[in-house]
Parts: structure tokens; sequence; C-alpha cells
């Protein structure tokens, strides 16, 4: 099944920005789709939580409304695990591309894609935090709770986000995405404020457990379109899924990237092994019983997360991290979530904590 662009089957907007003018543009584009209003947010979805109205992953429906709290938050990261100290934006939340192991479908438990649409807020809250922390590094996401890019045909809000930080010494701002919708900021001055992201998998991962998903080709694709127009790039491989033919299929798109993409344009590559929460895994059971990612050697990590056995993991980084650095020498490439003795002896280096990863992904920010 190939990626189509989020196109609701009803649309939900909160009464007190109806007017703004981020709610009537998403509006203008879908002037053919059911349209409800409501009050209050937390009552709304209350409601809907009470009446048993929720539906399966991936969510269907789309929700304009206000965001009353603050926009940036820290990434909440893993007790004991060694964190890089990012920062999210939450201007969306959910996603619909549907892969199999995303931890939404049991963090959000909705079928709503939730659109904030007071930008100008949130822009008024990074721009005062900024200035106010001025000797301080920003490294500021938009892909926790959402794809990054997934809904944009819809609020263009990559615009307004290349646009701002284009001017900001010291902040950059990651577009982590699965989807090839780079229309809308190609063409912008970005002044090498922003990186745009992509999650990486194997093609055969990619069918199977990330199927609504474009394809690896059509991702790299718009990586060297967005490299032709000077913008700088990162790659996630997270996560890394255990399977038979894991060694030959990594391999595989590691010798591909770098065929495509010139590692000078690198801000950063990441490596993360399948984890999630013990209660998701019946959720995933049931929302893609096809999945074999269950089955994998999953065991409780000291957070409480399933896991790959250690040893698993640590394989999976040391080949990985190999093949990168044959090809690639000066790229950074970190671990997501990991402890310093599997930094260790996965890389054979260590930054030993939270605030040491920190440091030396901050300094790739400033040298950009």
């Amino acid at each position: 099944m190939s990626h189509k662009p989020f196109h609701p089957s009803k649309v939900f907007v909160e009464q007190a920005i109806v007017n703004h003018p981020n709610c009537q543009k998403i509006l203008s584009k879908l002037p053919h789709i059911e349209l409800q209003l409501f009050d209050n947010l937390s009552d709304f979805m209350h409601a809907f939580q009470k009446e048993g109205q929720f539906t399966v992953f991936p969510p269907t429906q789309l929700v304009l409304a206000h965001q009353k709290s603050s926009f940036l938050k820290k990434c909440p990261g893993t007790q004991r695990y060694i964190c890089c100290g990012y920062q999210i934006l939450n201007l969306v939340n959910n996603c619909e591309i549907g892969c199999s192991y995303c931890i939404l479908q049991g963090y959000l438990n909705n079928p709503f894609i939730i659109v904030y649409v007071n930008s100008d807020a949130m822009f008024a809250e990074l721009e005062e935090k900024l200035i106010a922390n001025s000797d301080k590094v920003f490294r500021i996401g938009t892909g926790e709770l959402a794809d990054s890019l997934s809904t944009d045909h819809l609020t263009e809000y990559s615009k307004q986000l290349v646009t701002f930080f284009a001017d900001k010494k010291n902040a950059l701002i990651e577009l982590k995405t699965k989807t090839t919708q780079i229309e809308n900021f190609i063409h912008l001055n970005h002044n090498g404020r922003t990186v745009v992201a992509w999650s990486l998998n194997t093609p055969d991962l990619i069918a199977r457990e990330e199927s609504w998903a474009p394809t690896l080709e059509q991702r790299l694709e718009a990586a060297e379109q967005c490299q032709r127009a000077g913008f700088k790039l990162a790659f996630h491989f997270d996560p890394m899924i255990y399977y038979d033919d894991w060694e030959t299929g990594y391999h595989d798109v590691v010798k591909n990237l770098f065929e495509r993409i010139d590692p000078q344009n690198i801000t950063w590559i990441s490596l993360g092994a399948l984890r999630y929460p013990p209660q998701l895994d019946q959720i995933i059971r049931q929302n893609h019983p096809e999945t074999k990612i269950v089955y994998g050697e999953l065991f409780p990590g000291i957070d409480g997360k399933l896991r790959y056995f250690k040893p698993i993991r640590i394989e999976m980084f040391q080949r990985m991290y190999a093949w990168i650095k044959e090809l690639a020498p000066q790229v950074f490439v970190y671990l997501c979530m990991e402890s310093s003795e599997v930094w260790e002896k996965s890389f054979g280096w260590t930054p030993k904590s939270s605030a040491g990863l920190k440091k030396m992904m901050d300094e790739l920010v400033v040298s950009v």
C-alpha cells in the first residue's frame, strides 16, 4: 500500500479558533468534509472516550484546536539511559502513517490527528525563550508526537518554521519525516538552520511494518532534492528491527544512502533498536495482526520497556556503526536511549552521560 497524503473523514473545530487564519487555511483545503464545532478540547476528548467512540490505529479524523499549554517541552527521555537533550515542539499530535511499532497507538489511543492552529503563540513563546537563553543551544524537533511533514499539505507549518529559524543563531529546527512532502519549504531561505531528517529502514521492513509510508527509494529521492537545495540532512535508523536477513538489509541501505548523499551534508545519524512499553504489545497485535515484530527476543529493560536482549542490540549497533564509518568517517553517529555500557561496547567510546552527549550535539549546531 503506497503513501497518500492525509485526507480526513471528518473535521472537528474548537469554537474559539474557527476564525484563526491557520484554521481557515486548512478548512479551505477541505471544502467537502463534514465539519463539527465543539467548545473545549479536553471536554471534547473526554466525551469521545466516555462514549467509547475511539477507533483503531491509524487516525482518520482531524481536530483543529487551541494549544493552551507550552508548545516547547523537553524530550521525556528514558531514566537511566543516555538522552541527547532534544526539545520538542508540540504542534501536531498523532500520525496517520500507521507503522506497526508506533508508540502513538498506545500513548494517544484516539482516532484524531490534532493540529494546534495558534502557531503565532508558539513563535512568541519561542522568541521569548531563545532571547532569554541566548547563551544556550536549542535543538528542536516537531517529530516526537507526529510525523513533522505528514500534515504539511494542510497546515504549511514547514514554511513558518523554516522562515522563523533562519536567523536564529542559537537554535536549529529538525523536521523528521517518513514522507516526501518537501514542496512547501524547499525553495525557502533556510540559512542552514533547518535539518531535514528521514527515518530509514530496509525495503523488506518498510513493506511489512511501514506499508502506508513512502518507499526507501522515494525518501532518498526527497533527501537528494533537499541536498540540492542546500539543506543539512539527518537520518534515523530507529527502530532497527532484528530479522533473519537484517545484516544484508541494513548494509544495503547504508550503501544506498551514501551513494546518493554527500556525508558533508549530514548533521547526524541516530541508531535505536525496537523498544516499546509492555502494554503496547497487545495493541500492536490487535492493530497489526500480520506483524512479526512482537515475536522477537524482547525483554524488559531497566526502564520497563521491552527491548532486544542486550547482545543482539550491541551486535546490530556495532555492524551499523562500522558500515557508516567506513563510508562516512566524519559523520556523527549516536545511540538513542541506550546505556553507557552499550555505547562503549557498540562504538568503542561513550559520552558517559546525557550532559556529555548534549554538549557534543550542541557543538554540531553551533558549527552549522
